[in-house]
């Protein structure tokens, strides 16, 4: 008896096993349909648009070559090491005067990339696309060129399968010729700076960048408007069905349509159709809220390829007397203009680094950006997709003359004359295209824009009007030079870029930054526009609005000074501004040493600077207030203190003041404050000091001149009622201590992690004003990318685990290597009490 127990119970346990197992295998059964669906929807949302995309950033190595120019492949002896992308190999460099001030006093060269891939025989295509290379790069695939790009801001692809030898290692050279290293006026980097990606595709696909999707509004109906072409390499017809489903955050299928579509042999053809939604939710700065258009290809019932598109519903109105308004609600456009560079890291892009900086803008009240003056990677528009940023997207600084490209600081010296005029006649048109076909489904782009300032004065077009006074703000570089290119060839050149805009996107205006506007009024350019966006031209916005009634006018590049705000917020025609610049970038520096422009509100390493609170007390709807100081006149600051206050005019109210409290006892000393408070209240050591301020209209700024004690110096924002509604203070510091983490790593997902530290005294309190020379050592899978504390004066090495603080502060940058483990990045310096972080 006791047998059959035994047995039985064996059974039982053996029937427990079983099921186990028949629910592992349903799950894995489940979890690999789960796969293969978001394998054929992964990796399609902005690269090629098709087929199963395949990151192809590891295992690259790289040579640099700083003189042959028209070699096809890399010298014999050349010297290699192991690189991931992205890649910038001229901000590896070191700094040094005889370069290009134009581009950060940094070289550029020419580097070669290799990388052997092993293509699995199957039938299918394979293509390779890239998002970035800078610039004039060539591909080679087995020793055979594939084709050339010499815009190096514009995500090109190439049919790789003819030169593939399939089952066999293949190998991928690429070579960047950035020998004419002064080509731009401000730092490109160099190399393929964005990712790369193999694509496996059946060859019947989806054509490259192959859907469009925009939306409109009826009412409380919101229409997505859709386009789907098809690419056929089969040499034979086929007959497809085209499958569109919409699906909301919570997954769930909200809309959907499907077409019958006869594709010729070796041709592509076009499926359109709608999806309806009554009362989508609508993307706004807020809340962007966002859908997926799920494309799919069916033949004979079977899918054989997929696109995933984020998409939104939201409508865009411009109008010449009230400006702009998003979703039916009027507003002013607080923008800022950004270069594509994040300091230490250069032209590298990574998700998390831009994601921290565009939140930080946000944070300041910024809600627009404008790509200065080239497109952007992918993942800056996915970002500004999903943080509710609008998009104003730029594609030439240069038509077809270059500009000067200062070379010993800005406006110094003899400019230069490099530039992209050489392959402008040919590529142009293609480079507007492809950009328009890339970005096209961002629901954050409200703008196309074919130029920027290529209408300066004398640079190099030139017209009559120079002779007399158009109220030009930027240098015309004398009069009227009647040997110069004619002005009258601006309105024929946009002309053609308008026309190639409206020809792949008919949803948004196009526009462009004029520099000389009373130049470019002689010529039909601006009636070429539909939205005119002015440079530092704030004189002519009454005026020619009463001149040119049905022309809508914004700020398209606009300096940081109040008045520059006023001449917005007064007249409700001009919808907006750009500030120059967004956040500080590389180039376009001034006379040695200054690594680039350091008019951000926020610096290299993505910190909020004064300019950036300051803005914030015009910009932000959320109650807030900052206060800064420096010595006024005369008085007898520390040399350390000085040198923050370096140019200003002590008396002045600046907008640059940063906030520290550690001067000489008795000293006079400036206290700025910036609030959107109506009143402010300043006291030290909880001592009210002078008379509650109200908010100045005239200049933004409220200020107490007060003698310097040490302690706590703090600032109130106060409403109407006399309730406080802000806080800012500062304390009085010790001797630097101690290294603190200032900074949340990120999320464990993020591929960079980004640790900010700062120095502090015995108390914890930020020791502004150390300069200590910081080792950050990393254990684990990790690598350092770069050390930043945003000083545009440190002119020293940036190549190496060392960096010097700017205002007791530094970011570092750790690139994980995708393996489970831990990483622990410390930091120590000389005298300070070190500190260790594990990610």
């Amino acid at each position: 008896m006791a047998y059959y127990k035994y047995t039985i119970e064996k059974l039982k346990n053996l029937n427990k096993f079983i099921t186990n197992i028949l629910i592992v295998m349903i799950l894995r059964s489940f979890l690999l349909c789960v796969l293969m669906e978001s394998v054929c929807f992964s990796g399609l949302l902005a690269q090629p648009g098709f087929g199963n995309a395949q990151k192809l950033n590891d295992n690259w190595m790289f040579s640099l070559d700083r003189t042959d120019t028209v070699a096809a492949s890399p010298a014999a002896n050349a010297q290699w090491q192991k690189v991931g992308l992205p890649h910038d190999w001229s901000v590896r460099q070191k700094l040094d005067p005889q370069n290009a001030s134009a581009m950060g006093f940094l070289p550029g060269g020419i580097g070669w990339y290799k990388r052997a891939v092993v293509i699995p025989q199957q039938n299918k295509k394979v293509y390779i696309y890239f998002e970035g290379v800078y610039n004039r790069s060539e591909v080679f695939i087995n020793g055979q060129s594939v084709g050339k790009r010499p815009n190096g801001y514009i995500s090109f692809m190439y049919d790789i399968t003819p030169y593939i030898r399939f089952g066999k290692a293949n190998e991928i050279l690429v070579k960047v010729d950035h020998h004419r290293d002064a080509d731009s006026r401000w730092y490109t980097g160099s190399g393929i700076y964005r990712d790369v990606w193999l694509v496996y595709a059946a060859p019947v696909h989806i054509a490259q960048w192959g859907v469009y999707a925009y939306p409109s509004m009826e009412q409380n109906t919101g229409l997505l408007n859709v386009e789907t072409e098809v690419q056929n390499t089969t040499g034979q017809q086929q007959k497809l069905t085209i499958v569109n489903e919409l699906v909301d955050q919570q997954h769930k299928i909200v809309a959907s349509a499907s077409n019958t579509l006869i594709v010729g042999s070796a041709a592509s053809e076009k499926a359109a159709t709608q999806l309806k939604l009554v009362n989508p939710k609508l993307w706004n700065l807020d809340n962007p809220a966002l859908y997926t258009l799920r494309t799919k290809v069916l033949k004979e019932g079977k899918q054989i390829d997929a696109n995933a598109t984020t998409t939104g519903f939201r409508q865009f109105t411009f109008d010449p007397d009230k400006g702009f308004a998003l979703n039916g609600k009027w507003m002013k456009v607080k923008g800022v203009c950004l270069h594509h560079d994040a300091g230490v890291l250069g032209a590298a892009m990574y998700k998390e680094v831009w994601r921290r900086r565009l939140l930080n803008l946000k944070e300041v009240g910024v809600n627009a950006v404008r790509t200065s003056h080239n497109p952007q990677g992918r993942v800056f528009y996915e970002l500004c997709d999903e943080l509710g940023l609008l998009v104003l997207n730029e594609a030439f600084d240069e038509w077809e003359f270059p500009k000067r490209k200062w070379l010993e600081g800005w406006n110094v010296g003899t400019p230069g004359f490099q530039g992209a005029d050489d392959f402008f006649a040919e590529w142009g048109e293609r480079d507007l295209a492809d950009m328009v076909r890339r970005d096209r489904n961002h629901i954050s782009v409200f703008a196309w824009s074919i130029g920027n300032e290529v209408d300066y004065p004398n640079d190099p077009y030139s017209h009559p009007i120079l002779d007399g006074d158009g109220g030009f703000t930027q240098k015309a570089f004398g009069g009227y030079k009647k040997d110069a290119p004619d002005a009258m060839r601006l309105g024929v050149i946009a002309k053609k870029l308008a026309a190639v805009v409206r020809q792949y996107d008919r949803s948004r205006p196009v526009t462009a930054g004029l520099a000389g506007v009373a130049m470019s009024n002689e010529t039909e350019y601006p009636g070429t526009l539909d939205i005119a966006g002015y440079n530092y031209t704030e004189s002519r916005y009454v005026s020619d609005h009463k001149k040119y009634p049905q022309r809508v006018i914004y700020g398209s590049e606009n300096r940081h000074d109040f008045g520059a705000w006023k001449a917005v917020t007064d007249n409700e025609h001009i919808f907006g501004q750009f500030l120059w610049t967004g956040i500080d970038y590389l180039g376009e520096s001034g006379r040695w040493p200054s690594r680039g422009f350091y008019s951000g509100l926020l610096d290299f390493g993505g910190f909020i600077k004064p300019r950036g609170y300051f803005r914030q007390s015009l910009w932000s709807e959320k109650p807030m207030v900052y206060i800064g100081t420096y010595p006024v006149k005369g008085s007898n600051a520390p040399k350390d203190v000085l040198s923050q206050t370096e140019g200003k005019k002590e008396e002045s109210l600046s907008m640059d003041a940063w906030s520290g409290w550690n001067y000489t006892d008795g000293q006079t000393i400036r206290v700025v404050c910036y609030t959107n408070a109506p009143k402010a209240r300043l006291t030290i050591n909880g001592k009210q000091i002078g008379d509650i301020k109200d908010y100045d209209n005239k200049t933004g700024i409220v200020y107490w001149d007060v003698p310097y004690q040490p302690g706590e110096l703090k600032a109130e924002g106060i409403d109407e009622t006399g309730k406080t509604i802000a806080v800012y203070n500062v304390k009085t510091s010790g001797a630097p201590y101690a290294i603190k983490v200032i900074s949340d790593p990120g999320n464990n997902k993020d591929r960079v992690a980004q640790v900010a530290v700062q120095v502090v005294d015995k108390n914890g309190v930020p020791v502004t004003n150390a300069d200590a020379d910081i080792t950050c050592t990393i254990t684990g899978g990790g690598s350092l990318l770069g050390l930043e504390a945003g000083d545009n004066s440190d002119m020293g090495d940036y190549t190496d685990n060392k960096q010097k603080t700017f205002r007791g502060r530094l970011m570092s940058y750790i690139k994980k290597n995708g393996k489970a483990g831990t990483i622990k990045v410390t930091f120590n310096a000389p005298g300070l009490k070190g500190v260790m972080v594990t990610l």
